[in-house]
């Protein structure tokens, strides 16, 4: 007799929902309530995605943000449990600073910042948030966009001196 196998399938990332809120759409019926999810997944090596999605009932909602999230995957580079070089981003009124930190330091942040440094693997380093918004989805979309400004091999830049009509110039490195 044949037994009822199944396959179990691994799930690559971690989630964890980041907000949950209730929106409210006023009709000339009422009130229609629905649900808005936002959701980060990450696999703990360097790759982090956040969705943001809305639905009827809370667990259609976190679904669908979950394969937003999927869709919006980015791969961060890291030098063994930290970023490569210190870097600042805007995402609509929240402002991040990331700054790189030496082994064992550990990673201090708060909020919505940890979270996202936190699925991308980030063991080691220092965040603020330098903008005033509460607001957690922004603080998140923000610190997402200041990983993606990460470089594996940032351009160097040299200081000229003696340039014709500019006292000063910053070219390349050749």
């Amino acid at each position: 007799m044949m037994q009822n196998s199944r396959i179990v399938r691994k799930e690559e990332f971690r989630e964890k929902v980041l907000d949950l809120r209730r929106v409210t759409r006023v009709t000339a019926g009422g009130k229609r309530f629905r649900f808005r999810a936002t959701v980060i997944i990450g696999d703990g090596r360097g790759r982090v995605g956040a969705g943001i999605a809305k639905g009827l009932d809370v667990a259609q909602a976190i679904a669908k943000a979950k394969s937003d999230a999927k869709k919006n995957v980015i791969i961060v580079p890291l030098k063994g449990r930290t970023i490569l070089h210190e870097v600042e981003a805007k995402f609509s009124a929240a402002r991040v600073k990331l700054k790189p930190a030496k082994e064992g330091h550990g990673l201090i942040a708060g909020g919505a910042v940890r979270v996202v440094l936190s699925m991308a693997g980030i063991k080691d380093i220092t965040a603020k948030c330098l903008g005033r918004t509460p607001n957690k989805l922004t603080n998140a979309l923000a610190t997402i966009e200041a990983l993606k400004k990460i470089r594996a091999h940032p351009k160097k830049l040299v200081v000229v001196k003696d340039v014709p009509n500019i006292p000063e110039a910053i070219v390349p490195a050749k």
